[in-house]
């Protein structure tokens, strides 16, 4: 059964990565009828916080990708324990009692060398009545593992396959003390006895997966098959990473993307359709994905082009009424956001953090100059149009009172070389506003009442 997990570190909040990686995660498990697993690795008691945990189980929900199970390392530390003596017992790991001055002064004679620096393996071979009696003494020691000499390869779903010299590793620390055991080793017996199938995870992580295969190997544990993704870079090509400014999920979901949009742009990021499609609902993505299709290099975080997907799915594919929901959140708590007022604003929002101020004259009294109202800065015949104007949409009902009556009732006495003179004065009178939606759309927004004495207002200021 394919089992695959998201495994973030809740040191920070989550990042838009991690949010790219629970989506190939979470596609690839529900492609194979699998379960995806969240598992927090807090083990760094320093920078891990609640609150960081709780952006990432949050962003998740938002996003709609729910977990079938959910574990926390913080709460595994006995199993690791024994595990971590169990290699002790074996031979296999070693406390080893240098100082961070010999490590220091180790890796220093490799710099002057020009090497690579390797532990020299100082305490590997120290016989157990030493150990113990330092142990005793209490020196201060961590564990490590002890690295083979030998090439550990493996295939990977993304690039294929690749070989490290793992004697040009050296003996790698598994664990400052048996309660604080680090990263490399925890995730292996984590995967292990989660019985997880598939390790897809970003290629920061490729140099792990050796020190990783070695301790697995070592335990006697099945090898899961791995894919790792290609980084999310910047324009300049560096990593967008967690100290590069607004890189949350949060961050995007403050500023008014959709989840439906962050999920499309997302799938875009490293992974190639067979066709020139672009636009992808989670089902979509779920039948077509593949990992095979998945590129090498680096994708580069396209702002322009999120932000054109978002403005797709607010103006052509969320439905009227759910856009209306979500857009309340973006406005004032007192302003009331009708179907009619998001209709006619729908096509201009790029995101929903925009939406207060598109919206902000349907609430509030626009203030302009006479001036403003007239066609191309000609008085003409300004407020004999607009009076003629509210002649016409008054004698419209109020269960009427829609984009597409209203335009009908108007352009049926607009002269065809006249429609500017016309138009202009009503949109600014409605709106206030140079830019804004046409005049048919604010008036079904704004009601019959409002509208007229919007429209009576501008001509007051004329006269």
């Amino acid at each position: 059964m394919v089992r695959v997990r998201l495994a973030p570190s809740p040191t920070g909040m989550m990042h838009i990565g991690t949010a790219r990686a629970a989506l190939f995660v979470w596609i690839f498990a529900k492609q194979n009828n699998g379960k995806f697993i969240l598992r927090i690795e807090d083990t760094d008691k320093e920078r891990s916080k609640k609150e960081y945990e709780d952006s990432i189980t949050t962003g998740l929900k938002k996003l709609g990708l729910e977990w079938d199970e959910f574990y926390r390392q913080s709460e595994r530390t006995e199993i690791y324990k024994k595990y971590l003596k169990t290699l002790v017992e074996e031979g296999k790991a070693y406390p080893c009692f240098c100082s961070k001055e010999d490590i220091d002064k180790e890796r220093k004679q490799a710099e002057k060398e020009k090497k690579a620096y390797i532990y020299s393996g100082k305490c590997s071979n120290l016989s157990k009545e030493i150990v113990a009696q330092k142990i005793e003494a209490g020196e201060d020691y961590v564990i490590r593992f002890r690295m083979p000499k030998e090439k550990i390869n493996f295939n990977d779903m993304v690039r294929g396959d690749i070989s490290y010299d793992a004697s040009l590793i050296g003996d790698i620390v598994i664990a400052k003390s048996y309660d604080e055991p680090l990263y490399n080793f925890v995730v292996v017996i984590d995967d292990a006895l989660m019985e997880i199938s598939h390790i897809i995870r970003g290629e920061d992580h490729i140099s792990n997966t050796p020190k990783q295969i070695a301790i697995l190997r070592s335990l006697g544990f099945k090898e899961p098959i791995y894919a790792h993704l290609p980084l999310i870079l910047n324009k300049d090509r560096s990593k967008m990473s967690k100290r590069g400014g607004d890189v949350a999920l949060v961050d995007f979901l403050e500023k008014g993307y959709l989840p439906e949009a962050i999920i499309n742009f997302l799938a875009l990021l490293s992974w190639h359709p067979k066709d020139n499609q672009e636009i992808f609902s989670i089902n979509d993505l779920i039948s077509e994905f593949s990992m095979d299709r998945v590129q090498k290099g680096g994708s580069i975080f396209d702002y322009e082009k999120l932000d054109w997907i978002n403005k797709k799915y607010i103006s052509e594919i969320i439905p009227l009424k759910e856009l209306v929901k979500r857009g309340q959140s973006f406005i004032k708590q007192e302003w009331k956001l009708t179907p009619e007022i998001m209709s006619a604003v729908r096509e201009r929002l790029v995101n929903l953090a925009d939406l207060e101020e598109s919206v902000s004259f349907f609430f509030t009294e626009p203030d302009y100059s006479a001036d403003s109202l007239f066609w191309k800065g000609k008085k003409g015949n300004t407020k004999n149009n607009l009076l003629s104007i509210i002649d016409i949409i008054s004698d419209i009902e109020e269960e009427k009172f829609n984009k597409e009556n209203i335009e009908k009732a108007v352009m049926a006495i607009i002269p065809k070389d006249k429609k500017g003179e016309y138009l202009w004065p009503l949109r600014f009178s409605l709106s206030g506003k140079k830019n804004s939606p046409g005049p048919f759309e604010i008036m079904e927004g704004l009601g019959k009442e409002k509208s007229i004495f919007r429209i009576n207002k501008a001509i007051d200021k004329i006269s």
